[in-house]
């Protein structure tokens, strides 16, 4: 019970900082789509798109070696010093080569916005690692904080360059590396990480060790980024940037449901990763992917219900086409927590290997499926091989994860979220209000009789609290 009560309060420190920051930033969706075109929009995601790509492949998935390994040694002073020293060593020697060539390659190829590209990178990169590694001090209220402050930034900002000083395109990609500066320069200054610089404790055999860690991991978020992203080149090539735009803003709903999970899985790792080796492991694993998966079913759900009703006053009506899109969106977005529950689980067992097996399969069936489809089918071909991907990367690691930890799932658990899946999408087609209306309202009746349980426990638990308090 201890071990949930942290995983929950590890969840909702990130939530407060990250989620609702991310749905404040969701907020601004009537002045993107209001103030650009849908080109302009569609560039702009093409560029965050690509940086996605990049940040992983510089470092080598570093960030995420560093965090595991301060894991282990929280509580140990000179351990902490070592990986972090060797650590920002690979950091900065790998953006410094980057940069390099970067600007070679750049300067043969032109391409717009160069040097704010560049530099929204580069302080990408490092924002990512100096999250991670606050994540692996365990400081998950600086995690939030500076979370918090990067979102409200980018409102800020993207308010004041777009609005005030018409820049439009620009303004959102100066504004996207200001803030994560920002955010990032908040968490070196607070955590004191030039204390855990020591160059005498430079280690080539600790180097070697984080990176046969952490490559494994490059494969899987490449093919990460496949799944999630590629669709935008491929939109962008056959049916252009404009078009592009437009799916943009179908995925900004789901991303929503993506942004809650990714709250959760930076938790859920944490959790996973100290006690994988607890003697009621399988029990404990069990009852969280219960949970999570009927949580976040009836999440994908509500907001498919709710889009009717939400999108015409979010959305300006230049952007009506996205509305077709959203549920097979949601419905991969759902597809995905499977995924991620059970990548934890890997990481925690240091097998990044098998990490990215699964992942290169979803990829190549993403693009197969998108490309083959796109001419014939349009934007439904992208958010159809989405869902597809996901799906067969979550079936995949549910066959493969049984050999190492069993997680038992509640009886007739996926034939009931399947039917109501089904039966919600079918309604969200027809367009009409009053079917609309009942929609909304099974779902509701659905979610609350599947997460009854989860919720009455978080109820009581916050009784019993303020009632202690008293």
């Amino acid at each position: 019970m201890s071990r949930k009560k942290d995983l929950a309060k590890n969840t909702i420190i990130i939530f407060l900082g990250k989620v609702c920051t991310q749905l404040i930033s969701f907020l601004l969706l009537p002045l993107y789509t209001g103030y650009l075109t849908t080109k302009q929009y569609g560039v702009v995601d093409l560029i965050t798109t690509y940086v996605t790509l990049l940040v992983p492949l510089i470092t080598l998935e570093l960030e995420m070696s560093v965090f595991r390994y301060l894991v282990d040694v929280r509580g140990k002073n000179k351990d902490t010093k070592e990986i972090m020293t060797n650590n920002f060593l690979i950091l900065f020697s790998s953006l410094a080569i980057f940069s390099v060539f970067y600007f070679i390659v750049t300067s043969f190829w032109k391409i717009d916005y160069r040097l704010l590209i560049w530099i929204d990178i580069i302080i990408c990169t490092i924002s990512g690692n100096l999250l991670q590694i606050t994540r692996g001090f365990g400081k998950t209220l600086d995690f939030s904080i500076s979370s918090l402050m990067t979102g409200i930034i980018t409102v800020i900002s993207n308010i004041i360059l777009i609005v005030l000083c018409h820049m439009r395109a620009d303004g959102m990609i100066i504004s996207m590396a200001l803030a994560n500066g920002l955010g990032a320069l908040y968490l070196f200054i607070r955590l004191k990480m030039y204390k855990f610089i020591d160059i005498s404790l430079i280690n080539k055999k600790l180097i070697k060790s984080m990176y046969k860690y952490s490559i494994p991991l490059v494969p899987n978020s490449v093919s990460w980024w496949i799944v999630n992203v590629s669709d935008r080149s491929i939109i962008s090539i056959v049916l252009g940037t404009a078009a592009n735009g437009i799916y943009a803003v179908s995925n900004k709903f789901p991303t929503i449901l993506s942004s809650v999970l990714g709250v959760f899985n930076l938790s859920w790792s944490e959790s996973a990763s100290l006690h994988i080796n607890s003697k009621d492991r399988d029990e404990f694993f069990s009852d969280i992917c219960n949970t999570v998966v009927k949580l976040f079913s009836s999440l994908g759900l509500g907001m498919i219900a709710c889009m009717p009703f939400a999108f015409p006053l979010l959305v300006d009506s230049n952007y009506n086409d996205a509305f077709n899109y959203i549920p097979l969106l949601v419905l991969g977005a759902v597809f995905n927590v499977g995924a991620c529950l059970y990548s934890s689980i890997y990481i925690a067992k240091k097998m990044t290997k098998q990490v990215a097996i699964g992942s290169v399969v979803a990829a190549v069936i993403n693009i197969l499926v998108n490309v083959i489809l796109i001419r014939y089918i349009g934007l439904y071909a992208a958010a159809l091989s989405t869902a597809i991907a996901y799906l067969v990367m979550m079936l995949h690691r549910h066959i493969d994860i049984k050999k190492y930890v069993k997680i038992t799932y509640e009886n007739n658990l996926f034939i009931k979220i399947i039917g109501m899946f089904i039966f919600t999408i079918f309604i969200y087609y027809q367009k009409n209000i009053v079917l609309n209306v009942i929609n909304l309202i099974v779902v509701i009746i659905f979610a609350f009789s599947s997460n009854k349980q989860f919720l009455l426990g978080t109820f009581n638990s916050l009784v019993r609290k303020v009632k202690h308090n008293k």
